[in-house]
């Protein structure tokens, strides 16, 4: 389940994925199987390839991009990669919006 995102936030998500940008969205999760992660950050490109690039400069597995809607590829990203992975994409807001540090 998500939280602390707005309609606005998921369809900028979706608008600048399908344009072929590789793009973050954050929000408050909680899904039992990673109980001591309470933050998700998907990152998503439409064209995987690209995607899989990026991911890889982070050691990112092309096997853990999310396919099960083929029209919003996206890794997960949790816990410490998470927020390696926001500080170096320089996206400082969404450490500070969600507590992350």
């Amino acid at each position: 389940m998500a939280f602390g995102i707005n309609r606005i936030d998921v369809e900028r998500w979706k608008r600048e994925l399908e344009q072929g940008h590789i793009t973050f969205l954050t929000h408050y999760w909680y899904d039992e199987r990673f109980p001591h992660c309470r933050t998700v950050t998907k990152a998503g490109c439409i064209h995987v390839d690209k995607l899989i690039e990026w991911g890889d400069q982070y050691g990112l597995r092309p096997d853990w991009i999310d396919m099960r809607n083929p029209s919003r590829p996206h890794y997960d990203l949790l816990g410490d990669k998470q927020l390696f992975i926001l500080k170096q994409e320089g996206l400082h807001h969404h450490i500070r919006k969600f507590h992350l540090e």
